[in-house]
């Protein structure tokens, strides 16, 4: 069994054009929801065997986050320019290369390349994957390179939008 997290990075400052695109940093309430998404995944035993993320400001900070949240060692979060601004499809090459003893992967990116990838698997896709949003995905293979072609189930998408619902309805 292979678990993929499809993760787009945490709200970020879009009126500060004193940073390019690359070096835009997260905003106060985009950490403060991506922790609460990381409760989320604490209460469903979510445990992180690596994570890869863009490079960008934003993305690589959200990882962090992630990381300290999930007790991920965060000198381990695997950085690349690759996933800044790539295609959907090249994020897959990604697998081929992971060791087979990487049970779960999270993956953390930019819109709209992390909404397509995630639709890739998905069988009810979704309009828009939201900041600091979190697609759970688990395929029935013994290897990365397997993915494509084994069966998979969509464990779980939410955000932090779900997370306000869900306590308006307790």
């Amino acid at each position: 069994m292979k678990t993929l997290y499809i993760v787009r990075h945490a709200k970020s400052a879009w009126d500060q054009n004193r940073f390019d695109d690359h070096d835009r940093p997260l905003l106060e309430k985009g950490k403060k929801r991506t922790k609460k998404i990381i409760d989320n995944l604490l209460d469903n035993h979510v445990k992180i065997d690596l994570i890869m993320s863009s490079d960008a400001v934003r993305a690589k900070d959200t990882a962090s986050i992630f990381a300290k949240g999930l007790e991920y060692p965060k000198k381990n979060i695997q950085l690349s320019s690759e996933l800044y601004l790539c295609e959907p499809e090249s994020l897959i090459n990604n697998f081929y290369d992971l060791s087979d003893k990487v049970g779960s992967l999270m993956i953390v990116g930019h819109n709209p390349t992390m909404t397509t990838f995630a639709n890739l698997f998905l069988e009810k896709k979704i309009e828009w994957l939201p900041t600091s949003g979190v697609v759970c995905i688990e395929f029935d293979a013994d290897k990365w390179e397997k993915v494509m072609s084994a069966g998979k189930k969509t464990k779980f998408v939410i955000s932090p939008r779900m997370q306000k619902s869900k306590k308006k309805g307790n």
